[in-house]
């Protein structure tokens, strides 16, 4: 499996659309795992994969020292420009999940919410994020899980855009079981399973919005044939509406996740 041809197709997806107009809507998942973490004032705090800055900027809020890492300079700046718009102190900088650019034990938590669940190198995503963090630190992650709306979601791209061979699907990560598999021995796992409600005027409002602004489905969709990014679209909205929990016409989207905090023994 070439990871450096996939990680190139998977920087330009997620650089296409507006991932941070999704991100932004995302912030209660940042917040409740940097309490699950238990961040301390003065922590040194990694967030890899860390888009337009989430988890960074929650860990700011605790007056942690923090670097956000990613792949998508875009998204790094959109993240800098949050963080001088909130008056909030964080580095950002450019480097891939799968070889972070610091030294072992450097840092007191480790955070990724759904970002280096993304990386196509599992094992050596762990491997790293195990690396950096120092023997009794904790990683944190939120994970979508294989069943989740977003789960399906990717299940359905699969459909019409084909992933590589051998590579795992990114909501393996949403496994307690996977996690053990991939971070070994040497930690202990806590890793209950968690949802939050996600609202939009519509299930078709949805779709479109993810159609226009989430990298994987807007690189998808432009990369078909009109008739058969027209049948994405209407399965795009029927995996919506089977997570719809509403009791009107408004949508209220069921996402469930794993929301993993990994101590390092």
């Amino acid at each position: 499996m070439d990871t450096t041809v996939i990680k190139q197709k998977q920087q330009a997806a997620w650089a296409s659309g507006d991932y941070s107009a999704v991100g932004t809507r995302l912030l209660l998942t940042a917040e409740l795992l940097c309490e699950a973490v238990d961040l301390r004032a003065g922590e040194r705090v990694l967030d890899v994969a860390c888009g337009n800055g989430n988890a960074s900027l929650a860990a700011a809020r605790r007056f942690c020292q923090v670097t956000g890492v990613d792949y998508v300079p875009s998204l790094l700046e959109r993240a800098r420009g949050r963080a001088r718009a909130e008056g909030l102190e964080a580095t950002f900088q450019e480097a891939d999940a799968e070889a972070l650019p610091f030294a072992d034990d450097s840092f007191d938590a480790v955070l990724s919410t759904c970002g280096a669940m993304f990386a196509p190198d599992q094992e050596k995503t762990a491997a790293e994020l195990l690396r950096v963090c120092r023997p009794g630190g904790r990683i944190g992650m939120v994970n979508w899980t294989p069943d989740s709306y977003v789960g399906q979601l990717f299940q359905a791209l699969g459909r019409y855009v084909p992933p590589p061979p051998g590579l795992r699907p990114p909501a393996q990560w949403g496994s307690a079981e996977r996690l053990r598999e991939l971070f070994g021995p040497e930690v202990t796992i806590e890793a209950p399973a968690r949802e939050f409600l996600w609202r939009f005027p519509s299930p078709e409002h949805q779709a479109e919005f993810f159609g226009s602004f989430y990298g994987p489905t807007h690189k998808a969709l432009g990369a078909l044939e009109p008739d058969r990014a027209a049948d994405l679209r209407a399965e795009m909205v029927e995996t919506v509406k089977r997570f719809n929990v509403s009791d009107d016409a408004t949508l209220v989207l069921r996402m469930d996740y794993l929301q993993a905090v990994i101590t390092k023994r």
